[in-house]
């Protein structure tokens, strides 16, 4: 077996025969490390006989597949399954990541422990903790009395695939993939090679036994998965969990999905048993809203098929440096400055010298457009120390002439904002429907000032 050395940047596996400065992949700098690279042994033996001697599958016609109904299989929490696409799916392999103290080991456990009351058997390799302190964890979700869940303290990736052959279960949970190795890749454990080389074994079994394989992820600083850009091409399903560390409030986000939709997402409140499902976000993140404040408007963003109804706040202060500093949460920042240069070239605000902030209440990061408006009426409100209307939504995306223009789902929106009480809705004027009554006040405006004139008394 022939043995080399190579340098391997950490951030995206790119190899190169010499230390580089800078990754000509990735653009990251410092982030090659010398590694020992040899070709993979033969199918004689070891990890890799296991992958290569099962079973092959003739190739069928795509009309003579058959369609199974049971394909997917319900965890029975709800938010979870919600983000999955309606449940696992048999043989995928997903990868969960998030910053570190969030919950995905915790979710993991809980997902174990539904699973196993299903009838499933469950097998749980915890390479970062023993086995007894997965028990205590385990104790405080209500999950220790579970007699179809296997607990392994191991990270050797030959003997994993040993006890996956032994006690043959439906699901696995890999926490984390970070640190599982195999012997026969000569590189440290955490490695680029050993990342790769164990996430495609372990995908390949996956794959030809029908096994649901879930993998724990670390990140980065930046919030990125750890480990070769490979390693979220190999998995079925990448999910994120966002949200403060120390909040309560927890947003499960998808951003990839073989067999589902990537927009939804699922809303968790950490509890003292472990998270807990919120069903009705809206009224979560709108329950600390302070009374006849300046610089608060609720708009109502659409994530996937499930409208919420968000805080926007927002503070402009006079500058105390000469400079003055933007800073947004949860908002895009180049969106916020583009908002910020309409209000002061189409309504003559003078922001220049001031400081603006610009926060999504409960940690939420918001993409959509239609918070552009609500957006514009926060700065406003805050710079001109006027309260909006506490019982409006301010629905609706901005252009760079400051016209309000439609959204998407303009029905869900409303009607979300009908069930928790308020009664006026400020939307763009393409979105009013003749044909839709409301039990709501709607106020179609065509411009920013328009939206200003209707939510200040």
């Amino acid at each position: 077996m022939k043995t080399k050395t190579v340098f391997s940047c950490q951030n995206c596996g790119y190899q190169s025969p010499k230390w580089l400065g800078r990754c000509p992949d990735c653009a990251g700098w410092n982030t090659f490390s010398e590694e020992t690279f040899s070709e993979p042994k033969s199918s004689a033996g070891g990890v890799y006989s296991a992958i290569t001697n099962l079973s092959c599958v003739e190739p069928l016609l795509l009309k003579d597949v058959e369609n199974k109904e049971d394909i997917r299989i319900k965890t029975h929490i709800a938010e979870f399954d919600r983000v999955l696409g309606g449940g696992v799916v048999k043989g995928a392999v997903t990868l969960l990541g998030g910053d570190p103290g969030i919950g995905k080991s915790t979710i993991s456990l809980q997902i174990s422990n539904q699973l196993a009351k299903g009838g499933l058997k469950i097998l749980y390799v915890s390479a970062e903790e023993s086995v007894q302190q997965t028990r205590l964890r385990a104790e405080r979700l209500g999950a220790a009395n579970s007699e179809r869940l296997y607990i392994v303290n191991q990270t050797d990736l030959s003997l994993i695939i040993e006890y996956i052959r032994k006690i043959n279960p439906d699901c696995v949970i890999i926490d984390s993939i970070q640190v599982i190795f195999s012997p026969e890749i000569p590189s440290g454990p955490g490695s680029v090679s050993q990342v790769r080389e164990c996430a495609h074994i372990l995908s390949r079994l996956a794959k030809a036994e029908a096994i649901s394989m879930f993998f724990i992820g670390h990140v980065t600083k930046e919030g990125a998965i750890a480990g070769p850009r490979v390693l979220e091409h190999i998995v079925d399903t990448v999910l994120y969990f966002e949200g403060e560390r120390h909040s309560s409030c927890r947003i499960l986000r998808t951003v990839k999905n073989r067999f589902g939709s990537t927009n939804e997402i699922g809303v968790f409140r950490m509890g003292s048993f472990g998270l807990e499902e919120v069903s009705n976000p809206s009224e979560i993140f709108l329950a600390e809203r302070p009374k006849r404040a300046s610089g608060s408007v609720v708009t109502a963003v659409l994530e996937g098929t499930r409208p919420m109804l968000l805080e926007i706040q927002a503070l402009v202060a006079r500058s105390s440096f000469g400079y003055a500093t933007r800073r947004a949460e949860g908002f895009d920042y180049n969106r916020m400055n583009l908002i910020v240069a309409v209000l002061e070239k189409r309504l003559g605000l003078h922001l220049e010298n001031d400081d603006i902030f610009v926060n999504v209440a409960g940690g939420v990061r918001v993409e959509d457009p239609s918070c552009d408006l609500a957006v514009a009426v926060a700065i406003v409100s805050s710079f001109k120390e006027k309260p909006a209307k506490r019982d409006a939504v301010v629905i609706g995306e901005v252009g760079l002439a400051s016209e309000v223009r439609s959204v998407s789902q303009a029905p869900l929106r409303i009607q979300e904002a009908q069930k928790l009480g308020f009664s006026q809705c400020v939307i763009a004027r393409n979105n009013l429907d003749a044909d839709h009554e409301y039990g709501i006040e709607l106020i179609p405006v065509v411009n920013i000032q328009e939206a200003l004139d209707a939510v200040f008394d």
